[in-house]
């Protein structure tokens, strides 16, 4: 089969996913702290982070994952909320003005899955996640 439906759109291998592009904010890391409980100064205090390896603060990694999440949420809606699986590395770190793109592709469809090559990059193309979803039907 190289056909999978999803919803009222039909994703065949190679098919492009919508992509979701973010700009991130040192506010909207500092919200995600917030409603996640992580308040790791690499991520919240600017003076400090700079004098760490990334020379100023960075993303939380699941809030930059978040992203891909939203990704596959537009392209497969309940099915992905129901369902989904996200197998992922994290390659580098995202900043405070960073525009963040999540992108993916169908892969390939075995039997009532559909797995997807996803990422994360910035606006430099450099690579922040990489890895595989998979959604069943």
């Amino acid at each position: 089969m190289t056909q999978q439906a999803q919803g009222s759109r039909v994703y065949t291998v190679g098919d492009e996913l919508p992509t979701v592009k973010r700009v991130l904010s040192q506010e909207k890391i500092n919200r995600y702290a917030e409603a996640s409980g992580d308040h790791n100064p690499l991520h919240m205090d600017p003076a400090f982070a700079a004098t760490t390896q990334f020379g100023g603060t960075i993303a939380h990694g699941m809030l930059v994952l978040a992203y891909i999440s939203e990704m596959m949420t537009v392209a497969f809606g309940e099915r992905w909320l129901r369902s989904g699986r996200l197998k992922v590395r994290f390659r580098g770190a995202a900043r405070p003005g960073d525009t963040v793109t999540a992108s993916g592709r169908v892969s390939r469809i075995e039997g009532e899955s559909t797995l997807c090559e996803v990422a994360c990059r910035n606006q430099a193309g450099e690579p922040l996640i990489s890895g595989e979803a998979e959604v069943r039907t």
